[in-house]
């Protein structure tokens, strides 16, 4: 039996790519965190004579605090993965400590995978999305790290196990009307 990579796995299954959203995801988190800590310093900023003892102690508070507010941003982007295996493609989606949801797709199911970079910040730091057509509708994966090399590895895991989808690029993938249903996970329509 070969090393199991997730506790779903099954035993003649074969991980072949892990894949997570860009860290771009965690950028709220990250921003407000800042701002508590800039924050933490006011009291010192209008009575500096509280002394160093203050100064450092408002930061420390305040970093404190900043780290217990980007920590579900933080737990959500680290444990929401997808993982392509031999058989299947699991995505997991981590929503704060306590809340999980799990798609799980057969590759013979995928019929068409596509990606789209849409603007100077998705193309600056090298993110954006990617839309699995399905029998059931399209799986629109948002904020994906690297969506063309992502593409490309889905598409050759797909053909080598003998299920044939065909891709577009960005430019026909914009073209392309939408579908009946479209799966997105909650952190997508949140934002």
């Amino acid at each position: 039996m070969a090393h199991k990579y997730f506790a779903d796995q099954m035993d003649n299954e074969e991980v072949l790519y892990v894949f997570r959203k860009h860290p771009i995801v965690m950028r709220k988190g990250l921003v407000v965190g800042m701002l508590l800590i800039l924050l933490s310093t006011i009291p010192v900023a209008i009575k500096p004579t509280l002394g160093f003892g203050w100064f450092f102690g408002s930061i420390g508070i305040g970093l404190v605090v900043a780290l217990l507010f980007f920590a579900p941003f933080w737990i959500s982007w680290y444990y929401s993965i997808f993982i392509l295996t031999d058989q299947r493609l699991i995505q997991i989606t981590q929503k704060g400590l306590f809340n999980r949801a799990v798609v799980d797709m057969q590759l013979n199911q995928i019929q068409m995978v596509n990606y789209q970079i849409a603007g100077l910040q998705e193309t600056m730091l090298g993110y954006g999305t990617i839309v699995m057509q399905t029998y059931m509708g399209d799986l629109v994966i948002h904020d994906v790290h690297h969506p063309a090399k992502t593409q490309k590895k889905i598409l050759e895991v797909l053909r080598d196990n003998g299920v044939t989808a065909t891709s577009y690029g960005s430019e026909e993938l914009g073209a392309r009307s939408n579908s009946t249903m479209d799966l997105e996970t909650e952190e997508d329509n949140e934002e």
